[in-house]
């Protein structure tokens, strides 16, 4: 009996297998794994990556100093995780939209988003969500999730009317487990749209680990039970970072559909301000993580091919810092915002419960 139950079984068909590669280029040290594509042989392009992630890094310092001495509000850094924004940011088109969660601000800075706007948004101020160059970009998304039906709402947009643009959604791996982005997935599958969704695997959703949050092997493959392209990269390599975006993003405006791509990194930094990793992080397991850093690998790369000095390394901290300080400048001399302005841009007619309120804050001198 045991025997015929195994022959049927034997001969049952596969219906369908899948498969997700993982890319990467550069190894800790900046040596090469594989062939280059062809933007990382030219050395200007790597120091532009380069300088950008610098910069990053330089402004979440500032941010931080900043909310640590109250005069901005819960900040998110982005430290140890640069090449993600840094990469799929630089392989987009001026014209295409990013949707950025909480912790891009290397995607929007590269795309024209001002330090100083952003300084603003998180010193609790709307107006730095105003972009004054990238304005078809969305605001900063705070709740976990939530934007990516937007940006397949944007991307079926895009689709209707003929536009050979792309949305590309940036989340973490937390994000994954939120039935916002399978929804916004699915639909970005049954539409074929053009749409990359960024999942940024830094390992831990604030203080939940990886393996308490999902039993994939991968979180790319959650992509492909609604019928997405999807691959896995080392986040800690820029050079795969772009090269993996610059293949979704031409696959979508060919018409071929939505990608999901996972890029495993690390987040070296607490989830925010107002968190302590060392609570629930063993401080050697961050201190590994270090070796794998995206700043430094990208570094010593350049300096294998002999286009990095140290000269030019001191040169570009001053520059970054001199930026970021004048931002910090710019944003601390922003004059405030009266409070009634928070009711001033929800809705276009004030609905008549908040009438009430508004005058209270009017007759309290807020207005």
């Amino acid at each position: 009996m045991q025997g015929e139950k195994r022959m049927v079984e034997a001969e049952w068909p596969v219906v369908a297998s899948f498969v997700v590669r993982r890319r990467a280029y550069l190894d800790a040290s900046g040596e090469a794994l594989a062939p280059l594509p062809q933007f990382a042989g030219d050395p200007p392009t790597l120091i532009g990556l380069y300088r950008a992630m610098v910069l990053t890094r330089v402004f979440d310092r500032k941010a931080v100093a900043l909310q640590r001495t109250g005069r901005l509000g819960t900040f998110a850094v982005s430290l140890g995780q640069e090449a993600v924004p840094v990469g799929t940011a630089s392989a987009m088109r001026d014209d295409d939209v990013l949707v950025p969660s909480y912790r891009e601000q290397g995607a929007m800075l590269w795309r024209g988003a001002t330090a100083t706007e952003i300084l603003t948004y998180w010193g609790g101020d709307e107006r730095g969500s105003d972009f004054a160059n990238c304005r078809g970009d969305f605001p900063i998304c705070v709740p976990v999730g939530s934007h990516a039906p937007h940006a397949a709402g944007l991307a079926y947009a895009f689709k209707l009317r003929g536009e050979d643009r792309v949305a590309v959604a940036m989340m973490g791996d937390g994000a994954t487990s939120k039935g916002d982005v399978y929804e916004a997935m699915n639909f970005a599958g049954v539409h074929a749209l053009p749409v990359v969704f960024v999942i940024t695997n830094n390992r831990w959703a604030i203080s939940v680990p990886l393996r308490m949050q999902s039993a994939t092997a991968t979180l790319a493959q959650k992509a492909i039970a609604a019928g997405l392209s999807c691959e896995q990269v080392d986040g800690n390599d820029v050079v795969a970072v772009r090269a993996a975006l610059e293949e979704a993003l031409a696959r979508a405006r060919a018409g071929g559909g939505a990608t999901a791509i996972e890029a495993e990194t690390y987040r070296l930094g607490d989830h925010t301000t107002a968190d302590d990793a060392g609570r629930y992080r063993p401080a050697e397991e961050v201190q590994a993580r270090w070796k794998q850093e995206p700043v430094a690998r990208l570094r010593n790369r350049l300096v294998a091919i002999g286009a990095w000095t140290k000269a030019e390394e001191e040169a570009l901290l001053t520059d970054c810092q001199r930026q970021v300080d004048e931002a910090a400048e710019a944003y601390l001399a922003t004059g405030r915002q009266p409070a009634v302005s928070m009711l001033d841009h929800l809705h276009e007619t004030l609905p008549h419960a908040l009438e009430g309120q508004r005058r209270e804050l009017e007759e309290r001198g807020d207005g």
